[in-house]
């Protein structure tokens, strides 16, 4: 076998549409050989490898709305898709509003890199190992779409269906990506697992956000997201319902981490085994669970 230690990427066409109903336009005339164009650090690589040889690149970062970061007070922050994440953790309102979202976006590997990759294509990627999917999960992110048909709303909740494949038809382009405000007083850490400290793909990844809920036994809600683990982003539903429903102590956070090992379905790979992911999920969700919990009752 011959291994080419010089690849290049392939010859394509670009593409700068004018506005977005000229982009959806393009993007659906030519399905299977035209990409919409973003950060690129991820399709350039794929592009690179031969895994993707897209004919045109369709650039939508000077598109309405692409450029935009904005918060309001009353209604939340909107991200815009041509963001690029280190504008993200730049953001005083996201790091004071949404410390989890500017800490998923910090593990992303090196700064140089963060100054083009974006939340948006980190989430459209849907790679199963998506850094920030999971703090995007946890605060209820949706997605403005612009398709042929008009703009409409993704909810992320739904939108993953397998490892690089969502619910975004031809045509479809996200222009940003909305998170609500988080609830009061809420608290949050994603604890990742790579090969080395920094520049590396999780081999596994928990997010964890919670937040006080007077109502419930534990008096406090959780949101527990699993990355690197399953065909798609893994919400440990089973294991937040546990211990939403009964008091916080180190038994009931050990059974809730145990919990969310057991729901996962991790594969062998070059980075790791299953059953390595499983115990590994089960360790780092407890020390997640143990670190909010102590953020929030110091």
């Amino acid at each position: 076998m011959v291994t080419d230690t010089h690849p290049t990427l392939p010859e394509f066409d670009y593409f700068r549409p004018e506005s977005l109903q000229e982009a959806s336009a393009f993007l659906a005339q030519h399905a299977g050989e035209a990409r919409p164009f973003l950060g690129g650090t991820d399709l350039f690589v794929r592009m690179r490898d031969g895994a993707l040889v897209p004919r045109y690149l369709v650039d939508v970062k000077h598109l309405e709305g692409t450029d935009e970061l904005r918060f309001d007070p009353q209604h939340g922050l909107t991200i815009g898709a041509a963001v690029c994440m280190n504008r993200v953790i730049a953001s005083p309102e996201v790091r004071r509003v949404y410390p989890l979202l500017a800490e998923a976006c910090r593990s992303v590997a090196s700064h140089q890199l963060r100054t083009r990759a974006t939340v948006v294509g980190n989430v459209c990627n849907a790679s199963p190992a998506g850094d920030t999917i999971g703090a995007c999960l946890a605060l209820d992110g949706v997605l403005n779409v612009h398709g042929t048909g008009g703009p409409r709303q993704e909810p992320l909740s739904a939108f993953f269906l397998g490892p690089g494949k969502t619910k975004l038809q031809p045509g479809d382009i996200v222009t940003s990506i909305h998170f609500p405000l988080p609830p009061l007083g809420c608290a949050g850490t994603y604890l990742k697992l790579g090969r080395n400290r920094l520049s590396d793909l999780s081999i596994v990844a928990v997010t964890v956000l919670a937040a006080p809920d007077p109502g419930l036994p534990s008096g406090c809600r959780f949101r527990i997201v699993l990355a690197s683990v399953a065909p798609v982003p893994l919400v440990a539903a089973q294991a937040e319902e546990y211990l939403a429903n009964r008091p916080v102590t180190s038994d009931s956070i050990a059974e809730a981490a145990r919990l969310a090992g057991a729901a996962c379905k991790p594969i062998d790979d070059i980075r790791g085994s299953a059953r390595y992911r499983k115990s590994m999920v089960k360790n780092l969700t407890e020390k997640a669970l143990t670190a909010v919990w102590n953020q929030l009752h110091p």
